[in-house]
């Protein structure tokens, strides 16, 4: 583990010292966990925001969604049923 140091308000610090010893646990702790657990937030979004981008490479390549040509021929919200003009 690594040591930080870290340059806050007099005011926060207070606050991180009371709400650390409410809390059961200390300042130094309480900023790794806030670290720690905005890091899986990030780490989160990221792997979905990738999976996100490979599912939508993949049916924007051509290949058609499950219903194959009907599903194909949805226009604007509507069938195109054949008789339209194009």
């Amino acid at each position: 583990m690594k040591n930080l140091t870290i340059t806050v308000e007099d005011s926060v610090l207070e606050w991180a010292r009371v709400e650390a010893a409410r809390r059961g646990t200390s300042v130094s702790r309480m900023v790794g966990d806030f670290m720690a657990e905005l890091q899986q937030r990030e780490d989160a979004y990221e792997r979905a925001y990738l999976a996100w981008r490979t599912d939508e490479r993949s049916w924007q390549g051509g290949a058609t969604p499950q219903g194959g040509a009907a599903a194909a021929r949805k226009i604007g919200g509507r069938r195109k049923t054949g008789q339209e003009s194009a």
